[in-house]
């Protein structure tokens, strides 16, 4: 690392790049780990880390975690990777923010999920959520405060750390900070839902950064909308960028789609683990039966319970495809703490029950439901796949959609929702459909498993070419880049 304070980039979220735990001798060991966007940001840090160095700042998950956090441990990055601090967070603390506010309302809220005529309902116990939630903010930037010079470049992730920028600009003026939001936003009529001094709070909380980052357009359009609509901020819109004035401070608002590191991702499926799972697989293709492959979470926005309606209703509609098609379905648990997240799940597994006791026969499982979190088999079974089903009810981006065609062996047809950031980018060689419309998405399965061979592919390498176009570096370097 540099010993110039002003070239480290500093990054926060909630999530970071490795965990702890004990070695033989009892000392705590750091494990590299990490979901989807802990992966994008880790392969798109190379170059910053070999300019100035990069700390990664994060919370503690784990009691080892929380162990490392308050006795100063810092996980020390091999070159091209992040140094990496934890927070600590009073378990209480961070359950209420992470648990009561960003995923059941903030999460909730940008994907459209409510079911309005019961929830959300704002009370006291939302109240005590947010303070919480304010808390957990105030950590990450008297945290971010402290690392800081004058022009040190700070990149803020994701709806969990929505008011950071401008607490960290309130105690850190010089600071150059980005926002970048994972998720979609929600229009203001929607946005608006949420209780007034909080729908301001986030928005004036991420308009204390000097640019603020969307994976899509519709999102950044949605934003200056709720920020003219919510703030009555002046808003100034570009062809490719927009301009938020408010409070004095003039915030850029830009779009960074993510795509998918190619060579990386075809590296990793070349490995052994990968080529076993895939060559178990194969014996689900016996005699020409082709795949139809999801891999998802398990969560409301995801779509996974019209997705396996739209399978049925090909089953019904089209016979023909009875014993010549299976559908494997991979729906990893998610958020299983909360009660809409249970009760998703519980319909999946009955769902799948139902499509398997209609059409089973001796010979042939029309359904095969996964639910165990195996990424070795995921990336085998997108590599099989003959058809991939990505059918989100709103999603940021979906790198899901990306990956398939990318690791596709012979070529795959992509079913891919028109509600998800990544049919902006790669829609052009995908089969869209409306994700609330079961029949025109069981007719677009019937066109994927029809489709020729020659057109799968060469729909597959015209996805794979715009996915790898927007690799992980080129999305963090022009981050990094609009705050010089």
């Amino acid at each position: 690392m540099t010993n110039d304070p002003s070239r480290l980039l500093l990054v926060a979220s909630n999530r970071g790049p490795v965990s702890y735990g004990r070695g033989e001798d009892g000392s705590l060991t750091a494990t590299r780990g990490g979901g989807g966007m802990v992966s994008g940001l880790t392969s798109g840090l190379a170059a910053a880390a070999a300019d100035g160095g990069v700390l990664w700042l994060c919370t503690a998950l784990s009691d080892t975690d929380r162990e490392a956090a308050r006795t100063g441990v810092r996980a020390a990055g091999a070159p091209g990777e992040a140094d990496v601090r934890m927070l600590e967070i009073p378990p209480e603390v961070f359950d209420a923010a992470y648990n009561g506010i960003a995923n059941s309302v903030l999460w909730f809220i940008h994907h459209l999920l409510f079911d309005t005529p019961n929830r959300p309902s704002f009370d006291a116990e939302f109240r005590r959520d947010w303070a919480a939630y304010r808390a957990y903010n105030q950590a990450f930037a008297a945290a971010l405060a402290e690392e800081c010079v004058a022009g040190t470049r700070v990149l803020i992730q994701d709806y969990h750390l929505a008011l950071a920028p401008r607490l960290l600009r309130d105690r850190h003026p010089a600071a150059r900070i980005a926002h970048f939001e994972h998720t979609p936003w929600a229009p203001p009529e929607y946005y608006r839902m949420l209780p007034d001094d909080v729908a301001t709070a986030i928005l004036d909380g991420m308009l204390g950064a000097d640019h603020v980052g969307f994976l899509a357009e519709r999102w950044a359009e949605a934003f200056l909308d709720c920020c003219e609509a919510v703030l009555g901020a002046r808003v100034i819109r570009g062809a490719e960028v927009g301009r938020v004035n408010y409070r004095g401070r003039i915030s850029e608002v830009a779009v960074h789609p993510l795509g998918v590191d190619a060579r990386a991702l075809r590296e990793r499926a070349a490995e052994a683990d990968v080529r076993a799972a895939a060559d178990a697989l194969a014996g689900l293709a016996v005699g020409g039966r082709q795949l139809i492959v999801r891999v998802d979470r398990t969560e409301p926005s995801k779509n996974v319970v019209r997705g396996l309606a739209a399978y049925r209703e090909l089953l019904e509609a089209r016979p023909e495809w009875r014993g010549r098609v299976t559908h494997l379905a991979f729906a990893y648990p998610s958020r299983s703490g909360l009660p809409e997240y249970q009760a998703y799940t519980a319909r999946v597994h009955e769902l799948a029950k139902e499509i398997n006791a209609e059409f089973a026969t001796a010979d042939w499982t029309p359904l095969i439901l996964d639910v165990k979190d195996d990424y070795p088999r995921s990336l085998a079974a997108c590599g099989v796949a003959d058809v991939l089903l990505v059918n989100p009810i709103r999603d940021g981006m979906n790198l899901v959609a990306e990956e398939g065609p990318i690791l596709s062996e012979r070529g795959c047809a992509l079913v891919l929702s028109r509600e998800a950031g990544a049919a902006a980018l790669i829609g052009k060689g995908a089969l869209i459909v409306n994700p609330y419309d079961v029949t025109a998405t069981a007719q677009a399965l019937h066109a994927g498993l029809s489709m020729p061979a020659w057109e799968r592919r060469r729909r597959s390498a015209e996805i794979s070419g715009l996915a790898a176009a927007r690799a992980p570096r080129r999305w963090l370097a022009e981050q990094v880049e609009a705050l010089s």
